[in-house]
């Protein structure tokens, strides 16, 4: 289960998406698996997609129609990844395109597909056609929650999150879904996100706002320290409301805010729900030099198997942690001496060595907790960052030992 309250919120409608959810038995019969969003003409989309060379299928026909047309489908299917499927791969992408354009009488490049499961085996298009006119009868603006419980795939609990600014006197409203539990450290958004706003919104803006976003969000997360084949992270612009300018400074930073602290609640869900985990843990990295050096030092703790079992094991093993910024990429002619390290509010390393003030008892009392945070000072300059992450269980190994089964 998850660590902490997962709940889906009461989603805010968007004006101009519609969302509707089959089952297509493509992995597991009865469990719906389908997902269509209908997007209103003169909607405006942006996306990110993963850095993995080995990237699926649906993630290299979604970058191409994205940049022909713009999209007024995405498709998303999950229990099939359709990745490492090579030339057949691009065939069923394709076909899947195909299929909902003749029934929804667009072009196929206004249609992005979307797929998540397992790695290397051939999508099954009859099922996947064939529930598609199912999905597309279902299509409602209410249709969120079915959505969030459709995308899923090792997730134990649906995940959304929804949020509202006022712009130049005008409401703009936001929504989203993620999915996403094992094989996460985003190179670029989560395994799949998708996110509405009623705003209207220049696609090259838009684009910008998602980057940004991105980096702030699904870009600090990691469970696993594996990148998906799959990733992908939509935002769409339905044109209903507000309309956001580049030049009106005032409304980029008020819809950016409002679109950041969203995503970071779904980036942060996928985090508690992480493969096996049972701790929530924050990492802040303080006095770097640079944005770069304090995300390497924190990933490189965060990604570390020996931190992450002494935070299983409740065990305040501090030296894990100093091994692990030690060894962290691009920290040259660092001065141990000058490294501080907290865990929770208690002081456990200053001076290249243990502090004074430490004992097992306060530090133990901390690792015991659900929820962590790992303080991290470099002494190295002013600049700091933050990643968030789990730790390491039995039932991560056992989840992904038996996931084919």
């Amino acid at each position: 289960m998850a660590v902490g309250e997962l709940v889906l919120p009461e989603f805010n409608l968007i004006k101009g998406l519609r969302i509707g959810t089959a089952s297509a038995g493509i992995k597991k019969q009865g469990r719906k698996d389908l997902v269509i969003f209908e997007l209103a003409e003169g909607s405006t989309t942006a996306g990110v997609f993963t850095l993995n060379a080995f990237c699926a299928a649906p993630v290299q026909v979604a970058r191409e129609h994205l940049q022909t047309t713009a999209p007024r489908y995405w498709v998303i299917n999950t229990g099939n990844a359709n990745a490492g499927t090579g030339a057949l791969g691009l065939v069923a992408a394709k076909q899947t395109c195909a299929a909902v354009a003749e029934l929804t009488e667009v072009t196929a490049q206004a249609v992005l597909p979307f797929s998540t499961g397992v790695i290397g085996e051939p999508l099954p298009m009859q099922r996947l056609v064939e529930a598609l006119p199912q999905a597309l009868a279902t299509l409602s603006e209410a249709g969120w929650a079915d959505a969030a419980t459709g995308i899923m795939t090792t997730d134990t609990l649906p995940k959304g999150a929804t949020a509202s600014c006022i712009i130049n006197g005008e409401k703009v409203v936001l929504s989203g879904v993620a999915k996403g539990a094992g094989m996460i450290k985003p190179n670029m958004a989560t395994m799949l996100g998708f996110i509405a706003t009623d705003a209207t919104i220049a696609q090259p803006l838009l684009k910008q706002l998602l980057k940004e976003a991105t980096d702030q969000s699904f870009n600090r997360i990691t469970i696993d320290g594996d990148t998906s084949t799959n990733d992908s992270c939509m935002l769409v612009a339905t044109s209903q409301s507000a309309n956001i300018s580049a030049e009106d400074l005032v409304a980029v930073a008020a819809f950016r805010d409002c679109l950041v602290s969203l995503m970071q609640t779904l980036a942060l869900s996928i985090v508690r729900d992480g493969e096996g985990a049972t701790k929530f843990v924050t990492i802040h990295v303080e006095q770097a030099a640079s944005s770069a050096e304090a995300l390497e030092a924190a990933f490189t703790v965060a990604h570390s198997p020996l931190v992450k079992t002494a935070l299983y094991a409740s065990d305040a093993n501090w030296g894990r942690i100093l091994a692990a910024v030690g060894r962290a990429r691009g920290l040259e002619n660092l001065d141990v001496n000058g490294v501080t390290v907290y865990l929770g509010d208690v002081l456990l390393v200053e001076q290249g060595g243990r502090a004074a003030s430490y004992t097992e008892v306060a530090g133990a009392a901390v690792m015991k907790q659900e929820e962590i945070t790992l303080r991290i000072q470099l002494g190295r300059g002013q600049i700091q960052e933050t990643v968030w992450t789990c730790d390491f269980s039995h039932d991560y190994v056992s989840i992904n030992a038996d996931y084919r089964s």
